[in-house]
């Protein structure tokens, strides 16, 4: 009888509920099901709503053609940027003249050579040097104007003139023009760093009226083709201010001479002014 009680009891245990067993294979099999279908219906509605991406994180979708927009106008900016050095020719050729208020916008900063251009063309106020500065010196020296006493590189940088016309040599002779040409190398490129937006221009240094044993007219055409070559590779301006002023011989006119100052005359002087305004770049 007792053994029949056990036997019975078994049978009632094996009729319960059926137990539940999940298998890791089947887990991983839901998750990546579940992942498909989400991403399938995330894509459609992508595809379907033009502003999707724009509603989901604040920016707008970039269709092919915008994209291929931006990429042709990007690299018609590159064209141009390549065709404007491209058509850069130095020493600067003639053009039709400009009228004299061309001036206005413009600032000298010189050496003892043309520091007399003082109101020959250009304003009086807007010449910078002195007789005794040098290219070494352009950042150093002092000299006076409406912003204070500032050497003729800290007055530009206040005025930011919107065009520079260099001219430096005085020195050349006692110097070489190697060490001449990487000093304007350097204050150039200083110039470009602090004024990015205003035009350059590089005069060519005027010939002799006699050659000496320190200066001939052969140096001072090594020097000038120093300073094309500068201004080639730096993208900015050189005029041959040394062939107007050039004679026959290849020397410098000498009307444009004055023996009283030991320097460039008046005549010199307005010669320059006129060969500036008849050498811009339009």
């Amino acid at each position: 009888m007792e053994k029949n009680r056990n036997v019975q009891r078994k049978k009632i245990r094996k009729k319960g509920g059926p137990k539940l067993r999940f298998k890791f294979g089947g887990i991983i099999a839901i998750f990546i099901l579940s992942t498909a279908v989400c991403f399938t219906i995330y894509m459609m509605n992508a595809n379907m709503n033009d502003d999707f991406l724009a509603e989901e994180f604040g920016t707008s979708a970039v269709t092919p053609s915008e994209e291929a927009a931006g990429e042709a106008k990007e690299d018609k900016t590159l064209q141009t940027e390549s065709a404007a050095r491209t058509e850069l020719s130095n020493p600067v050729p003639q053009s039709p003249a400009a009228d004299s208020t061309y001036f206005n916008d413009c600032c000298l900063i010189t050496d003892k050579t043309l520091i007399g251009m003082k109101g020959c063309g250009f304003k009086e106020n807007c010449v910078f040097g002195t007789d005794d500065m040098t290219l070494s010196t352009v950042t150093s020296v002092k000299i006076d104007s409406s912003f204070g006493t500032l050497s003729p590189y800290e007055i530009v940088k206040q005025k930011k003139p919107d065009i520079i016309y260099l001219m430096f040599g005085a020195e050349l002779g006692a110097a070489s023009a190697d060490t001449l040409a990487e000093q304007y190398l350097s204050f150039i490129n200083s110039l470009k760093s602090t004024l990015p937006d205003t035009e350059i221009y590089v005069m060519q240094y005027p010939p002799v009226l006699y050659d000496t044993d320190t200066l001939t007219n052969e140096i001072v055409n090594n020097y000038n083709n120093k300073l094309v070559e500068i201004c080639n590779n730096l993208g900015i301006y050189c005029i041959d201010t040394n062939t107007a002023l050039k004679s026959e011989t290849g020397k410098l006119d000498e009307s444009y001479w004055s023996y009283e100052t030991l320097s460039l005359s008046d005549a010199g002087y307005n010669k320059v002014a006129e060969y500036i305004l008849t050498h811009v770049v339009q």
